[in-house]
């Protein structure tokens, strides 16, 4: 039989009782099993035992056990220690980071034309194109980690992706262990990182436009297996370079925006990705926070448009990376709406001010994206 006044370290059996009528209750390492029954739907419940859980230092969730013994008895809650501290070294983090360094920094060597033939140190001249790229990763995510501890959710320090493509990484990813224990709390995590993220983008872009351009040697300009990409600029990038009166193209063939300029689109272009109003991304749960269980109808809008944008481009425009990209993220997105947004515990509506910040992001937003972001064309050229 269950201990009526339950585990030593959980809350009393009888402030549990009215929402779940417990069997058993058993300890399992640091965590504890109560099995028995609900009385009341998963969202309720969770509502009412999340807070007395949480009082005495554990997070709480249902589940569901195939061997969790008779009929009657095959739910259990399990809870679980709440932490939000760092325990040690996060060993996994400094690692991923180092090679995210290390794959930009090589990375960034192709767009200041550096060889590293006879001299592998040299790659340390390519420090500013990391430190734009990663700065404005980092800001980012710095800005979400900034409001988990704040709203005391369990969460990880930021994985940085080394990967091989034109900047070098795939960005970065905080993973949540804890539930957000409201709309507000889910706001503020998911708009945190996007608004830090483009304070850094502007800073970035600004220095890159006041960078002396760098030169493109002769032999990469007139090589006959060269590639010519060429990077779009969206409206905020335009703006800014307007205000500061500095060029983004130069007459001079030789002559190319400095690559931290690159780092500056690279925080745009992350952003509007990001703001996509779908799943776990930052604009799925803004959205989610703003308008509740309806973001589901938003999602399903956002493939839609995207598989839309593609066929556009495929069908009136020479475009054909374009399509490829925007059928690509089509795809991803469809996967992250069945998968659906995070769900706060208290599902209440937010404030006006929130909700009036939700609508400025989303219209920051926009103003990071173009149609089409890159243009790569087999004939003689170089990356501008």
């Amino acid at each position: 039989m269950a201990d009526p006044r339950g585990p030593v370290d959980g809350p009393p059996l009888d402030d549990i009782a009215s929402v779940f009528r417990v069997a058993d209750v058993r300890r399992d390492g640091e965590e504890l099993h109560y099995f028995g029954t609900p009385r009341v739907d998963r969202e309720t419940l969770e509502q009412r035992l999340w807070p007395l859980f949480r009082n005495v230092g554990y997070e709480v969730s249902l589940e569901r056990r195939s061997d969790a013994g008779p009929l009657a008895t095959r739910y259990v809650l399990v809870a679980r220690p709440h932490s939000t501290g760092i325990d040690g070294i996060p060993w996994l983090n400094v690692v991923f980071l180092l090679a995210t360094v290390a794959s930009t920094l090589f990375v960034g060597t192709t767009w200041y034309h550096i060889s590293l033939d006879g001299d592998p140190l040299a790659i340390l001249s390519a420090w500013p194109f990391t430190a734009a790229v990663l700065g404005v990763l980092a800001v980012h995510e710095l800005g979400h980690y900034v409001l988990i501890r704040y709203h005391d959710v369990d969460a990880s320090l930021p994985y940085f992706i080394p990967f091989p493509s034109l900047i070098g990484t795939a960005g970065a990813v905080i993973r949540m262990r804890g539930r957000i224990p409201d709309r507000k709390a889910l706001f503020d995590i998911g708009a945190a990182g996007p608004l830090a993220g483009l304070v850094a983008t502007v800073v970035v872009t600004t220095i890159g436009l006041f960078m002396d351009p760098i030169t493109v040697p002769e032999h990469v300009r007139n090589a006959a297996d060269a590639t010519q990409i060429t990077f779009n600029y969206p409206l905020l990038l335009r703006f800014i370079a307007g205000v500061t009166g500095q060029p983004l193209t130069y007459e001079d063939p030789a002559l190319a925006a400095n690559p931290v300029v690159f780092g500056g689109w690279v925080g745009m272009f992350v952003t509007f990705l990001n703001l996509l109003p779908v799943g776990q991304f930052d604009g799925g749960h803004i959205v989610r926070a703003m308008v509740g269980k309806r973001q589901e109808t938003v999602a399903a809008a956002v493939p839609a448009g995207l598989f839309g944008l593609a066929g556009y481009l495929y069908l009136l425009q020479d475009a054909f990376n374009a399509v490829f990209l925007w059928s690509l993220w089509g795809v991803m997105t469809l996967g992250m709406a069945y998968a659906g947004p995070a769900d706060p515990i208290v599902d209440e509506p937010l404030d006006r001010r929130r909700l009036a910040l939700g609508v400025v992001t989303f219209a920051l937003g926009v103003l990071c994206f173009t149609p089409v972001p890159i243009e790569i064309h087999p004939s003689p050229g170089l990356p501008v």
